[in-house]
């Protein structure tokens, strides 16, 4: 493995989540693994998780961590090839991405979509650059269009919570007042395709994700088939696809409640976090015992972990 932009640059997705799940029995077994090498966390937005548990990953494969915040502590970057860069942007990815080579083993980017350009946002300028003119691996802590750390301990978190049958497990939209990025729920509908479960994605008319990433998943546009008998309800809001970046509708229908929750097989509810709490879902359902969102937070440890060994 070069590179962990998306899902497919694992070479064997179980062999990556038992490694994982053995990073969690035991995480400082490979503590100097990483001894004399540096991780660098370039962050073009903000973040929580991310940012702590890459972190932790890293030391806990004894990385050395070097961080910086793009929007705050950098030149403005430049992007485009063979422009006269006259303006704002007073440094090229070429020339930042070959200096940050230098000072780091490996390069973890966050570089959100900007949700008003599809093609260049599917295009993944950000990182794609910094693939093409670094001379070290570039690992994705979530793109314009993907969030596989995120989907690998959403991976983890199922494996810890299985059922004695083929789970049903459902991702649904729910209602936001800001208009979100496709790249956990793609990331999401990937991972799952590695699954022996039964997936359905419930969204309202106008919500459906990328066709490309959905093809061959059941698609519904009632919440309440959706969720009746799941085992796991994964929630998450994003914005139109086909009216790309555009918030077509913010009532509360679709928030997950515990009346919601009571249709299902006393499922367990998950969420990558942040979650706006009573517009997302209700408190009763993110205070339920049945609520797995801190067991995801704990687990982006090791899904880190596990990708941080194999580009080591």
């Amino acid at each position: 493995m070069n590179d962990f932009i998306t899902l497919s640059d694992l070479p064997d997705f179980k062999q990556t989540l038992d490694l994982a799940m053995d990073f969690k029995k035991n995480p400082y077994k490979l503590s100097s693994l990483g001894k004399g090498k540096t991780l660098g966390l370039l962050f073009f937005n903000p973040s929580l998780r991310t940012r702590l548990s890459t972190q932790k990953a890293a030391q806990n494969l004894g990385l050395s961590t070097m961080v910086m915040n793009f929007s705050q502590e950098s030149w403005a970057l430049e992007f485009e090839d063979g422009t006269k860069m006259s303006g704002l942007r007073s440094e090229h990815v070429r020339e930042a991405a070959a200096v940050v080579s230098q000072y780091c083993d490996m390069i973890a980017i966050r570089a959100f979509a900007s949700l008003s350009d599809k093609v260049k946002d599917e295009a993944e300028v950000v990182l794609r650059s910094f693939a093409k003119y670094a001379s070290v691996p570039i690992i994705n802590m979530e793109s314009s269009t993907a969030h596989p750390l995120q989907a690998l301990a959403d991976a983890i978190t199922l494996n810890e919570f299985k059922t004695s049958h083929k789970p049903k497990i459902v991702l649904t939209w729910a209602p936001h007042p800001k208009a979100l990025p496709h790249a956990v729920g793609n990331s999401f509908t990937r991972m799952v395709g590695n699954l022996d479960v039964d997936f359905i994605i419930a969204h309202p008319k106008g919500y459906a994700l990328n066709p490309e990433i959905t093809k061959g998943v059941k698609c519904l546009t009632n919440q309440d088939e959706a969720l009746d008998g799941a085992d796991f309800v994964y929630t998450k809001n994003w914005c139109s696809y086909e009216h790309y970046g555009q918030i077509l509708r913010t009532d509360d229908k679709w928030m997950i409640t515990s009346e919601k929750m009571e249709l299902t097989n006393n499922g367990k509810f998950m969420h990558c976090l942040p979650v706006r709490r009573n517009i997302v879902a209700t408190d009763s359902v993110l205070n339920s015992n049945n609520s797995l969102v801190i067991n995801q937070s704990e687990n982006r440890i090791y899904s880190a972990q596990a990708v941080l060994k194999q580009l080591l």
